[in-house]
C-alpha cells in the first residue's frame, strides 16, 4: 500500500494498536542495554534508548501504540492532530516517528484512555 500524506485519510486510517510490552526511556551506553533498545537517539546529554521495561533500567514506565497508517514522510498534519488531542485530555506523548508508522508513548497509567481518545479521532475523520 503506497503511503498516505492526506491529513484527513492519515487520520481515518491510522488504526491505533497498544502493544501489550511496556517500555521505557533512558541516558545510556551501556552496550547490554543499547543491544535491547527498540531505538535509539544521540543528543548532547548522552544516548537515549527506548528499552522494554523487563530490561530493569529506571525511567517512567510508558505504553507504545502505533498509528496502523503508512504515512508518509511528507504527510502533514498527523502529529499535530494526534498529539493535539491527547494534550487536551492532560496526557503526555512520545512520538517516534519512523519510515512505515508513527509510534507514540504514553504514560502505562493513561494507555486506555489514549487509546479511546485516538479511536474517537479516526472515527470522526472517517465522516
Amino acid at each position: 500500500m503506497p503511503p498516505v500524506s492526506d491529513r484527513k485519510a492519515m487520520l481515518a486510517g491510522m488504526t491505533p494498536r497498544l502493544d501489550p510490552r511496556g517500555w521505557t526511556f533512558v541516558v545510556s551506553e551501556d552496550p547490554a542495554l543499547v543491544e535491547q533498545a527498540l531505538g535509539t537517539f544521540r543528543e548532547d546529554e548522552g544516548l537515549s534508548l527506548i528499552l522494554p521495561e523487563e530490561a530493569n533500567a529506571g525511567g517512567l514506565p510508558m505504553s507504545r501504540i502505533t498509528l496502523g497508517v503508512t504515512s508518509s514522510l511528507m504527510g502533514v498534519g498527523l502529529t499535530a492532530a494526534v498529539s493535539t488531542a491527547l494534550a487536551e485530555a492532560g496526557i503526555a506523548c512520545n512520538v517516534v516517528a519512523a519510515y512505515h508508522h508513527d509510534h507514540l508513548f504514553v504514560p502505562e497509567d493513561r494507555a486506555a484512555e489514549a487509546m479511546a481518545i485516538l479511536q474517537d479521532l479516526s472515527r470522526a475523520a472517517q465522516g
